[in-house]
C-alpha cells in the first residue's frame, strides 16, 4: 500500500468525527424558536377611524380581548404565539385582542356599519408577508352579516427587510400594508383591493424550543385525584381587572393632561387594563355571591393639579349584580371604601375551581363621579371588569396580556436599493438567547476546526503524493 493512505485514512476519519460534532448543533441553531408574547400596533386604517367617529356616520369603536390604545390612533394587540426559523426567516405571529366599529345607527337601534376585526396574525415567509385576521363585517349594501376566520387581509411590503438571523426581540417598524381583494370583501365594501392602510408595527419575543419534559411518575397517587372545592368558604386567590376609563388613560397621557399613571402596591400593568392581585375574601359557589380585597393601586398625575389615587379595591357580588369599590385619594383627601362602579354578574358559577368574569359592562356610580372631579356623570360606561377567583390552591388565574420585551430600535422597511436589515439586527439577546447564540459560537469554532482539518487533509495527500516511491 502507498504510504500516504494511511495518513489520508486517518484524516478522513477525523473529518467524519468532527462532521458529526459539528451536525447537531448546526440543527440546534436552525431549529424554529418559539415566540411566546410580544405586541403589534396598528391604526388598521385611520381615516377610516376618522369617518366612523365623525358627522357622518356618528359612530364609535370598542376595544375587546384586552386589545389597548398606543399613540395618536394605533390599536395595540398583545400576548403573541407563534414561531420564528432564523434560518430560513419564516415567521408566524398571532396576536390576541379586537376592535369594534359601529356607526349609521338606524331607528331600530341597529347599525348600518357594523364590522369587527380581532385575532391579527402576520405570516412572512419568502420575501412576502401577508396579516390576516378574524372578521365579522355587515355588507353596507344588502346588510348581510358575514363571519370568517383569518382573512387575508392585508399585504405586507418587507422591501429591504432579510428576516433571517433574528435573535430575540424580533421587531419590525412601520411595515407598509395594502388591503387584498379578500379584505376588501370583509371590509364590507368600503374600500377597494390595493387601498393602502395603516402600516403595520410588531415586537415578539422568542425563544429556543423546550425539551420534552419527562414523565413524573408519582407511585400510589389516585388516577382521578381530588375534586376542586367550590362551596362557601374562603378564597385561594384572585385578581379584578379594570382600566378605568380608556379616554381618561389617554387624556392622563396626551398633550392636554402632560401626565402618566403610577402603580404600587402590587398592582400590574397589562397594557389596556391594571390588574390588582392577592384577592382575599369569601366566596359561595351556590349562591354566588362574593366579597374580596385585593392588594395595590394606581395613581393619576398631571396638569391642573390632577392627582388621584385609587386603592384597597373590593369587589362585592349579590344576585348577579356587582360593585367595585375603592378608597379615593384626591388633593389629600381620602374617602374610605367608595364605591365607583357597577357591573352584572349573572353567570359567576366555578369550574375546575375557578370562578370567572370577562369584560363585565360597567357604569360610573355617583360617589364614582366625585372621585373624578364631576368629569363624568354617573351612568357614564367605563372600561369592562374582568374578575377571577380561586377556589382551589390548585387553580390558576387568567394570564394578563403578554406586550413582550421592550424592544430595541427596529427594523424598517425601505424602498432604496442596497443591503436588507436583518429583522432584529439591533435587538439585544435576552437570556433565552445566550444558549442558542453559544451554540452559534460553537459551531463557527467547529467549523474554523473542521476548515484546519480540510487543509491537513490536504496537506497529507500532497506530501504523500510527492514522496519519493509513492507511484502505484
Amino acid at each position: 500500500m502507498p504510504p500516504f493512505r494511511p495518513a489520508r485514512a486517518l484524516a478522513v476519519a477525523l473529518l467524519a468525527v468532527l462532521l458529526g460534532a459539528l451536525l447537531p448543533a448546526t440543527a440546534a441553531q436552525a431549529a424554529s424558536r418559539t415566540v411566546q408574547g410580544g405586541r403589534l400596533d396598528w391604526g388598521i386604517k385611520s381615516s377610516f377611524q376618522s369617518y366612523v367617529t365623525g358627522p357622518i356616520a356618528h359612530g364609535s369603536w370598542n376595544l375587546t380581548g384586552g386589545a389597548a390604545t398606543v399613540g395618536g390612533s394605533q390599536f395595540r394587540f398583545h400576548s403573541a404565539t407563534g414561531s420564528y426559523d432564523p434560518a430560513s426567516g419564516a415567521f408566524t405571529a398571532g396576536f390576541s385582542g379586537g376592535v369594534h366599529f359601529t356607526g349609521h345607527r338606524k331607528p331600530d337601534g341597529s347599525n348600518e356599519l357594523d364590522l369587527t376585526i380581532s385575532r391579527p396574525t402576520v405570516r412572512i415567509q419568502g420575501g412576502g408577508g401577508t396579516l390576516y385576521a378574524d372578521m365579522v363585517s355587515k355588507d353596507r349594501g344588502t346588510g348581510r352579516v358575514t363571519s370568517a376566520a383569518q382573512v387575508p387581509l392585508a399585504a405586507l411590503g418587507l422591501s429591504g427587510i432579510d428576516m433571517r438571523g433574528g435573535s430575540t426581540p424580533v421587531a419590525l417598524n412601520n411595515v407598509p400594508a395594502t388591503l387584498t381583494s379578500q379584505g376588501a370583501k370583509s371590509f364590507a365594501g368600503y374600500y377597494t383591493a390595493g387601498t393602502p392602510l395603516d402600516p403595520v408595527s410588531l415586537s415578539v419575543d422568542t425563544s429556543a424550543p423546550a425539551g420534552k419534559p419527562a414523565a413524573s411518575k408519582s407511585p400510589g397517587k389516585p388516577s382521578g385525584g381530588a375534586k376542586p372545592k367550590e362551596t362557601a368558604g374562603r378564597i385561594e386567590d384572585g385578581a379584578v381587572d379594570w382600566g378605568v376609563r380608556r379616554t381618561f388613560r389617554e387624556y392622563v397621557t396626551g398633550s392636554i393632561g402632560q401626565g402618566r399613571w403610577t402603580l404600587a402596591g402590587g398592582a400590574q400593568d397589562g397594557g389596556a387594563l391594571f390588574r390588582f392581585p392577592k384577592g382575599q375574601g369569601t366566596y359561595d359557589a351556590k349562591e354566588q355571591t362574593l366579597a374580596a380585597a385585593f392588594a395595590g393601586s394606581v395613581r393619576f398625575t398631571g396638569a391642573d393639579g390632577l392627582d388621584l389615587t385609587l386603592s384597597r379595591f373590593s369587589v362585592g357580588l349579590k344576585a348577579g349584580r356587582g360593585t367595585l369599590s375603592a378608597d379615593v385619594r384626591t388633593k389629600g383627601d381620602t374617602r374610605k371604601a367608595a364605591p365607583l362602579i357597577t357591573f352584572t354578574a349573572e353567570d359567576f358559577a366555578p369550574k375546575d375551581g375557578l370562578a370567572v368574569l370577562t369584560e363585565a359592562p360597567a357604569k360610573l356610580t355617583a360617589d364614582g363621579a366625585k372621585a373624578f372631579g364631576s368629569l363624568y356623570r354617573a351612568g357614564t360606561a367605563m372600561d369592562p371588569v374582568s374578575l377571577a377567583v380561586a377556589l382551589d390552591a390548585k387553580a390558576k388565574l387568567p394570564a394578563l396580556p403578554d406586550l413582550g420585551s421592550d424592544p430595541a430600535p427596529a427594523a424598517q422597511p425601505s424602498d432604496t436599493p442596497g443591503p436588507k436589515t436583518t429583522a432584529a439586527a439591533a435587538s439585544v439577546a435576552s437570556a433565552a438567547d445566550k444558549g442558542s447564540s453559544t451554540g452559534f459560537y460553537l459551531t463557527v469554532g467547529a467549523a474554523a476546526v473542521l476548515a484546519a482539518a480540510a487543509g491537513g487533509v490536504l496537506f497529507l495527500v500532497r506530501r504523500g503524493r510527492s514522496t519519493p516511491g509513492s507511484r502505484s
